[in-house]
């Protein structure tokens, strides 16, 4: 195991976005997060390892740790695939997922639908964490599944199981991304583990991260939308963090440069494994991204981006809007469904930003 710099910075888990494309876009834009969590194996009792997801472990460039993270509710498969994965050294270590709120994942018990089954998250625990031994067995979870009120229950089973990190989106599974986080509820955690606790939602700039860290007081941050919309923002907390001073804004162009490496980069592993691939398909992709990327420009570059059907007409557009140096907006639309509730962090002004940068975090180790 390695150790992890204090505060620490994860990539969170994003299905069919955050893959190792957007990992090794990330290392050519900022350098990236500290800890890297793969998309989630889908587990069950037919299930084996996906190949390309296990490719973001294995042909991972960056030189920093990755948590493969898994997602299911049978127990003995799950303890299956634990083993199988940490048969690769380059397995850092891995996560159950007991986040998602996806209805279809819901549906099947399995992430944050797993959250009704107290008894059953509980033994899932108890047996990963034995089959793991001495390396990383990490939890990414919500605070409940219909309310913040049932999270103490929560906390109970985890200091039961001697977790490595547990990783906490601020909302429970009903209120998926359209509120503010819970940050009280994530100190709770904090106060009560021993092990290192990461707080995730609502991170889309340096300062409604350092907020975050204020109020719960976390080890660390886990971000997802935030990275993909403003991928230097890790650098930008890093710096933050580190030296205090204002980071300089990223520009349109600098933006500009970013999407073609990170269509490059996406097309580039889709031939790897064969895929079928044409420009043509490849826009469709990129709009997974670029619904993220596009949030606090204008309206008018949404509109025209999400009806573009060429690479030329696309890239064409971007450029209309992006090839220019003017700095991008710090901050996303709050009117959209994709960043919603952020600007709780910031309505109280922070009053211990120094401490954050020496603080007395618990580390992994």
């Amino acid at each position: 195991m390695v150790d992890l710099p204090q505060p620490f910075l994860v990539l969170a888990p994003m299905q069919d976005v955050t893959d190792l494309a957007f990992m090794r876009t990330l290392m050519q834009c900022g350098g990236g997060p500290d800890l890297y969590v793969t998309e989630y194996f889908r587990v069950h009792g037919d299930s084996s390892l996906e190949k390309p997801i296990l490719a973001s472990v294995l042909e991972n460039p960056t030189g920093k740790p990755v948590i493969a993270q898994m997602i299911g509710q049978d127990v003995d498969a799950l303890v299956r695939t634990a083993t199988e994965l940490l048969g690769y050294e380059e397995v850092s270590g891995v996560d159950l997922n007991l986040g998602c709120p996806a209805p279809i994942v819901c549906s099947k018990n399995a992430g944050g639908g797993l959250l009704r089954r107290l008894g059953q998250v509980d033994e899932i625990l108890g047996r990963l964490r034995e089959a793991c031994g001495e390396r990383w067995f990490t939890v990414k979870t919500r605070l409940g599944f219909e309310s913040p009120s049932e999270f103490q229950a929560l906390l109970d089973i985890f200091a039961k199981h001697d977790l490595d990190m547990l990783s906490i989106h601020g909302r429970t599974v009903r209120e998926r991304y359209q509120t503010p986080v819970h940050p009280d509820e994530i100190r709770s955690a904090v106060d009560l583990l021993e092990c290192p606790v990461v707080a995730n939602g609502n991170v889309v700039n340096v300062t409604t991260g350092l907020r975050y860290l204020e109020k719960t007081r976390a080890a660390g941050l886990m971000i997802g939308r935030g990275a993909i919309r403003n991928p230097w923002l890790f650098a930008q907390l890093r710096e933050a963090l580190g030296a205090g001073g204002p980071s300089e804004p990223v520009t349109r162009r600098q933006l500009l440069g970013y999407i073609r490496i990170l269509w490059e980069e996406t097309a580039r592993t889709r031939q790897q494994w064969g895929r079928d691939y044409s420009a043509l398909k490849h826009v469709q992709r990129m709009k997974r991204y670029l619904n993220y990327i596009v949030q606090g420009l204008e309206d008018e570059l949404e509109f025209r981006m999400k009806r573009s059907r060429t690479q030329d007409e696309l890239f064409s557009l971007l450029a209309d809007f992006l090839d220019c140096e003017d700095p991008v907006p710090d901050l996303p639309s709050e009117r959209s469904k994709l960043f919603c509730g952020f600007s709780a962090l910031l309505s109280e002004k922070s009053t211990d930003e120094h401490a954050l940068r020496s603080p007395a975090f618990k580390g992994m180790n």
